[in-house]
């Protein structure tokens, strides 16, 4: 539930001893959940800034819904301390302003869509005359503009994601926290919903995206926090973690001179392969015609930079009791 964007007086205070404020969106520190001798979540640090997309990423028990919860404010802090929009966890103020989208949540079925997003805009007190353009704006985002009148009840699962989508996106809020937003969507939805993010984003809004469809997480997401064990172990910009860009190619009848592939980046060898690494990833066409014009036959071109889920398992696994892998 949201409200127009408008920041409340006294928001952006960080939790920075020197009293300077702040823009960031989420901070926490050392940040603590238990109930009784069970730990949930250790201790998570997290920042993230106003048009930013963040992934949480993490297997199942690592304490990503618990850290949810908590930013939230559904459930109390154990310890450490942490601010949403410049607001204490759990503060109103705050809260008004985060749209939600929960990885598992249902609509009355006798409720048209638009009547869904009318009860959610009154509970976040959206003035009706802002409703009025709101509810519109939101169903065409998710592409339900046509089944505004249509009851919840006959939707697929897909279009219920969608509705539920449009329900968190009510009120153009300041943060966008999203469980599992693609979970129940078709290739086609999964890029609507990518769209739907990266304007979300360009509209100023900070975006927290927890996902266990990595592949989603690299395409939209600027950076990415691994949590494992209640702890993060992993964290930053979708470039650091990953490392440089490169490019192998499979090719034959090159000859000796291989100077102007050289001009691309520095040469190696791996298994056969040409690897250029670093490469411009622009320059990776410019690159392939230059070695067929040197009377090359390429046969396979392949990005060498690992992949976000090939990164997830390393970290994980690495971080598995033991040590074991």
């Amino acid at each position: 539930m949201t409200v127009p964007r408008t920041a409340p007086a006294g928001s952006g205070t960080p939790i920075g001893d020197n009293g300077a404020m702040t823009e960031l969106a989420i901070e926490t520190r050392g940040l603590r959940k238990a109930y009784g001798s069970t730990v949930a979540l250790e201790s998570l640090d997290l920042a993230v800034r106003p048009g930013e997309v963040v992934g949480l990423l993490g297997p199942n028990g690592a304490g990503k819904t618990t850290a949810v919860k908590l930013l939230l404010g559904l459930v109390h802090p154990s310890g450490g301390d942490g601010r949403v929009l410049g607001r204490p966890l759990g503060d109103r103020g705050a809260r008004a302003r985060v749209g939600y989208l929960p990885e598992l949540f249902r609509y009355q079925a006798w409720l048209t869509a638009d009547e869904v997003l009318r009860l959610h805009a009154g509970l976040a007190g959206l003035p009706w005359p802002l409703q009025q353009t709101e509810i519109p704006r939101v169903l065409g985002l998710v592409g339900l503009a046509d089944r505004a009148r249509d009851r919840v009840g006959g939707f697929s699962k897909g279009m219920q994601q969608r509705l539920g989508l449009a329900v968190a996106l009510l009120g153009d809020p300041a943060l966008v926290v999203l469980d599992e937003p693609t979970s129940a969507l078709d290739p086609v939805g999964r890029d609507d919903v990518r769209a739907i993010i990266r304007e979300a984003r360009a509209r100023g809004s900070a975006v927290l995206l927890n996902s266990h469809l990595l592949g989603e997480v690299e395409r939209v997401c600027d950076r990415a926090v691994i949590v494992n064990r209640g702890r993060v172990v992993r964290a930053g910009s979708l470039g650091e973690l990953l490392g440089e860009s490169a490019v192998r190619l499979r090719v034959t009848g090159l000859p000796a001179d291989l100077s102007p592939l050289a001009a691309f980046g520095p040469l190696g060898e791996e298994d056969g392969w040409l690897v250029v690494r670093p490469v411009d990833p622009d320059r990776v066409p410019e690159l392939v015609a230059t070695a067929v014009a040197m009377g090359g036959r390429v046969h396979a071109v392949d990005p060498g930079r690992r992949s976000l889920e090939e990164l997830f398992l390393d970290v994980v696994r690495g971080q598995a009791p033991g040590g074991q892998r």
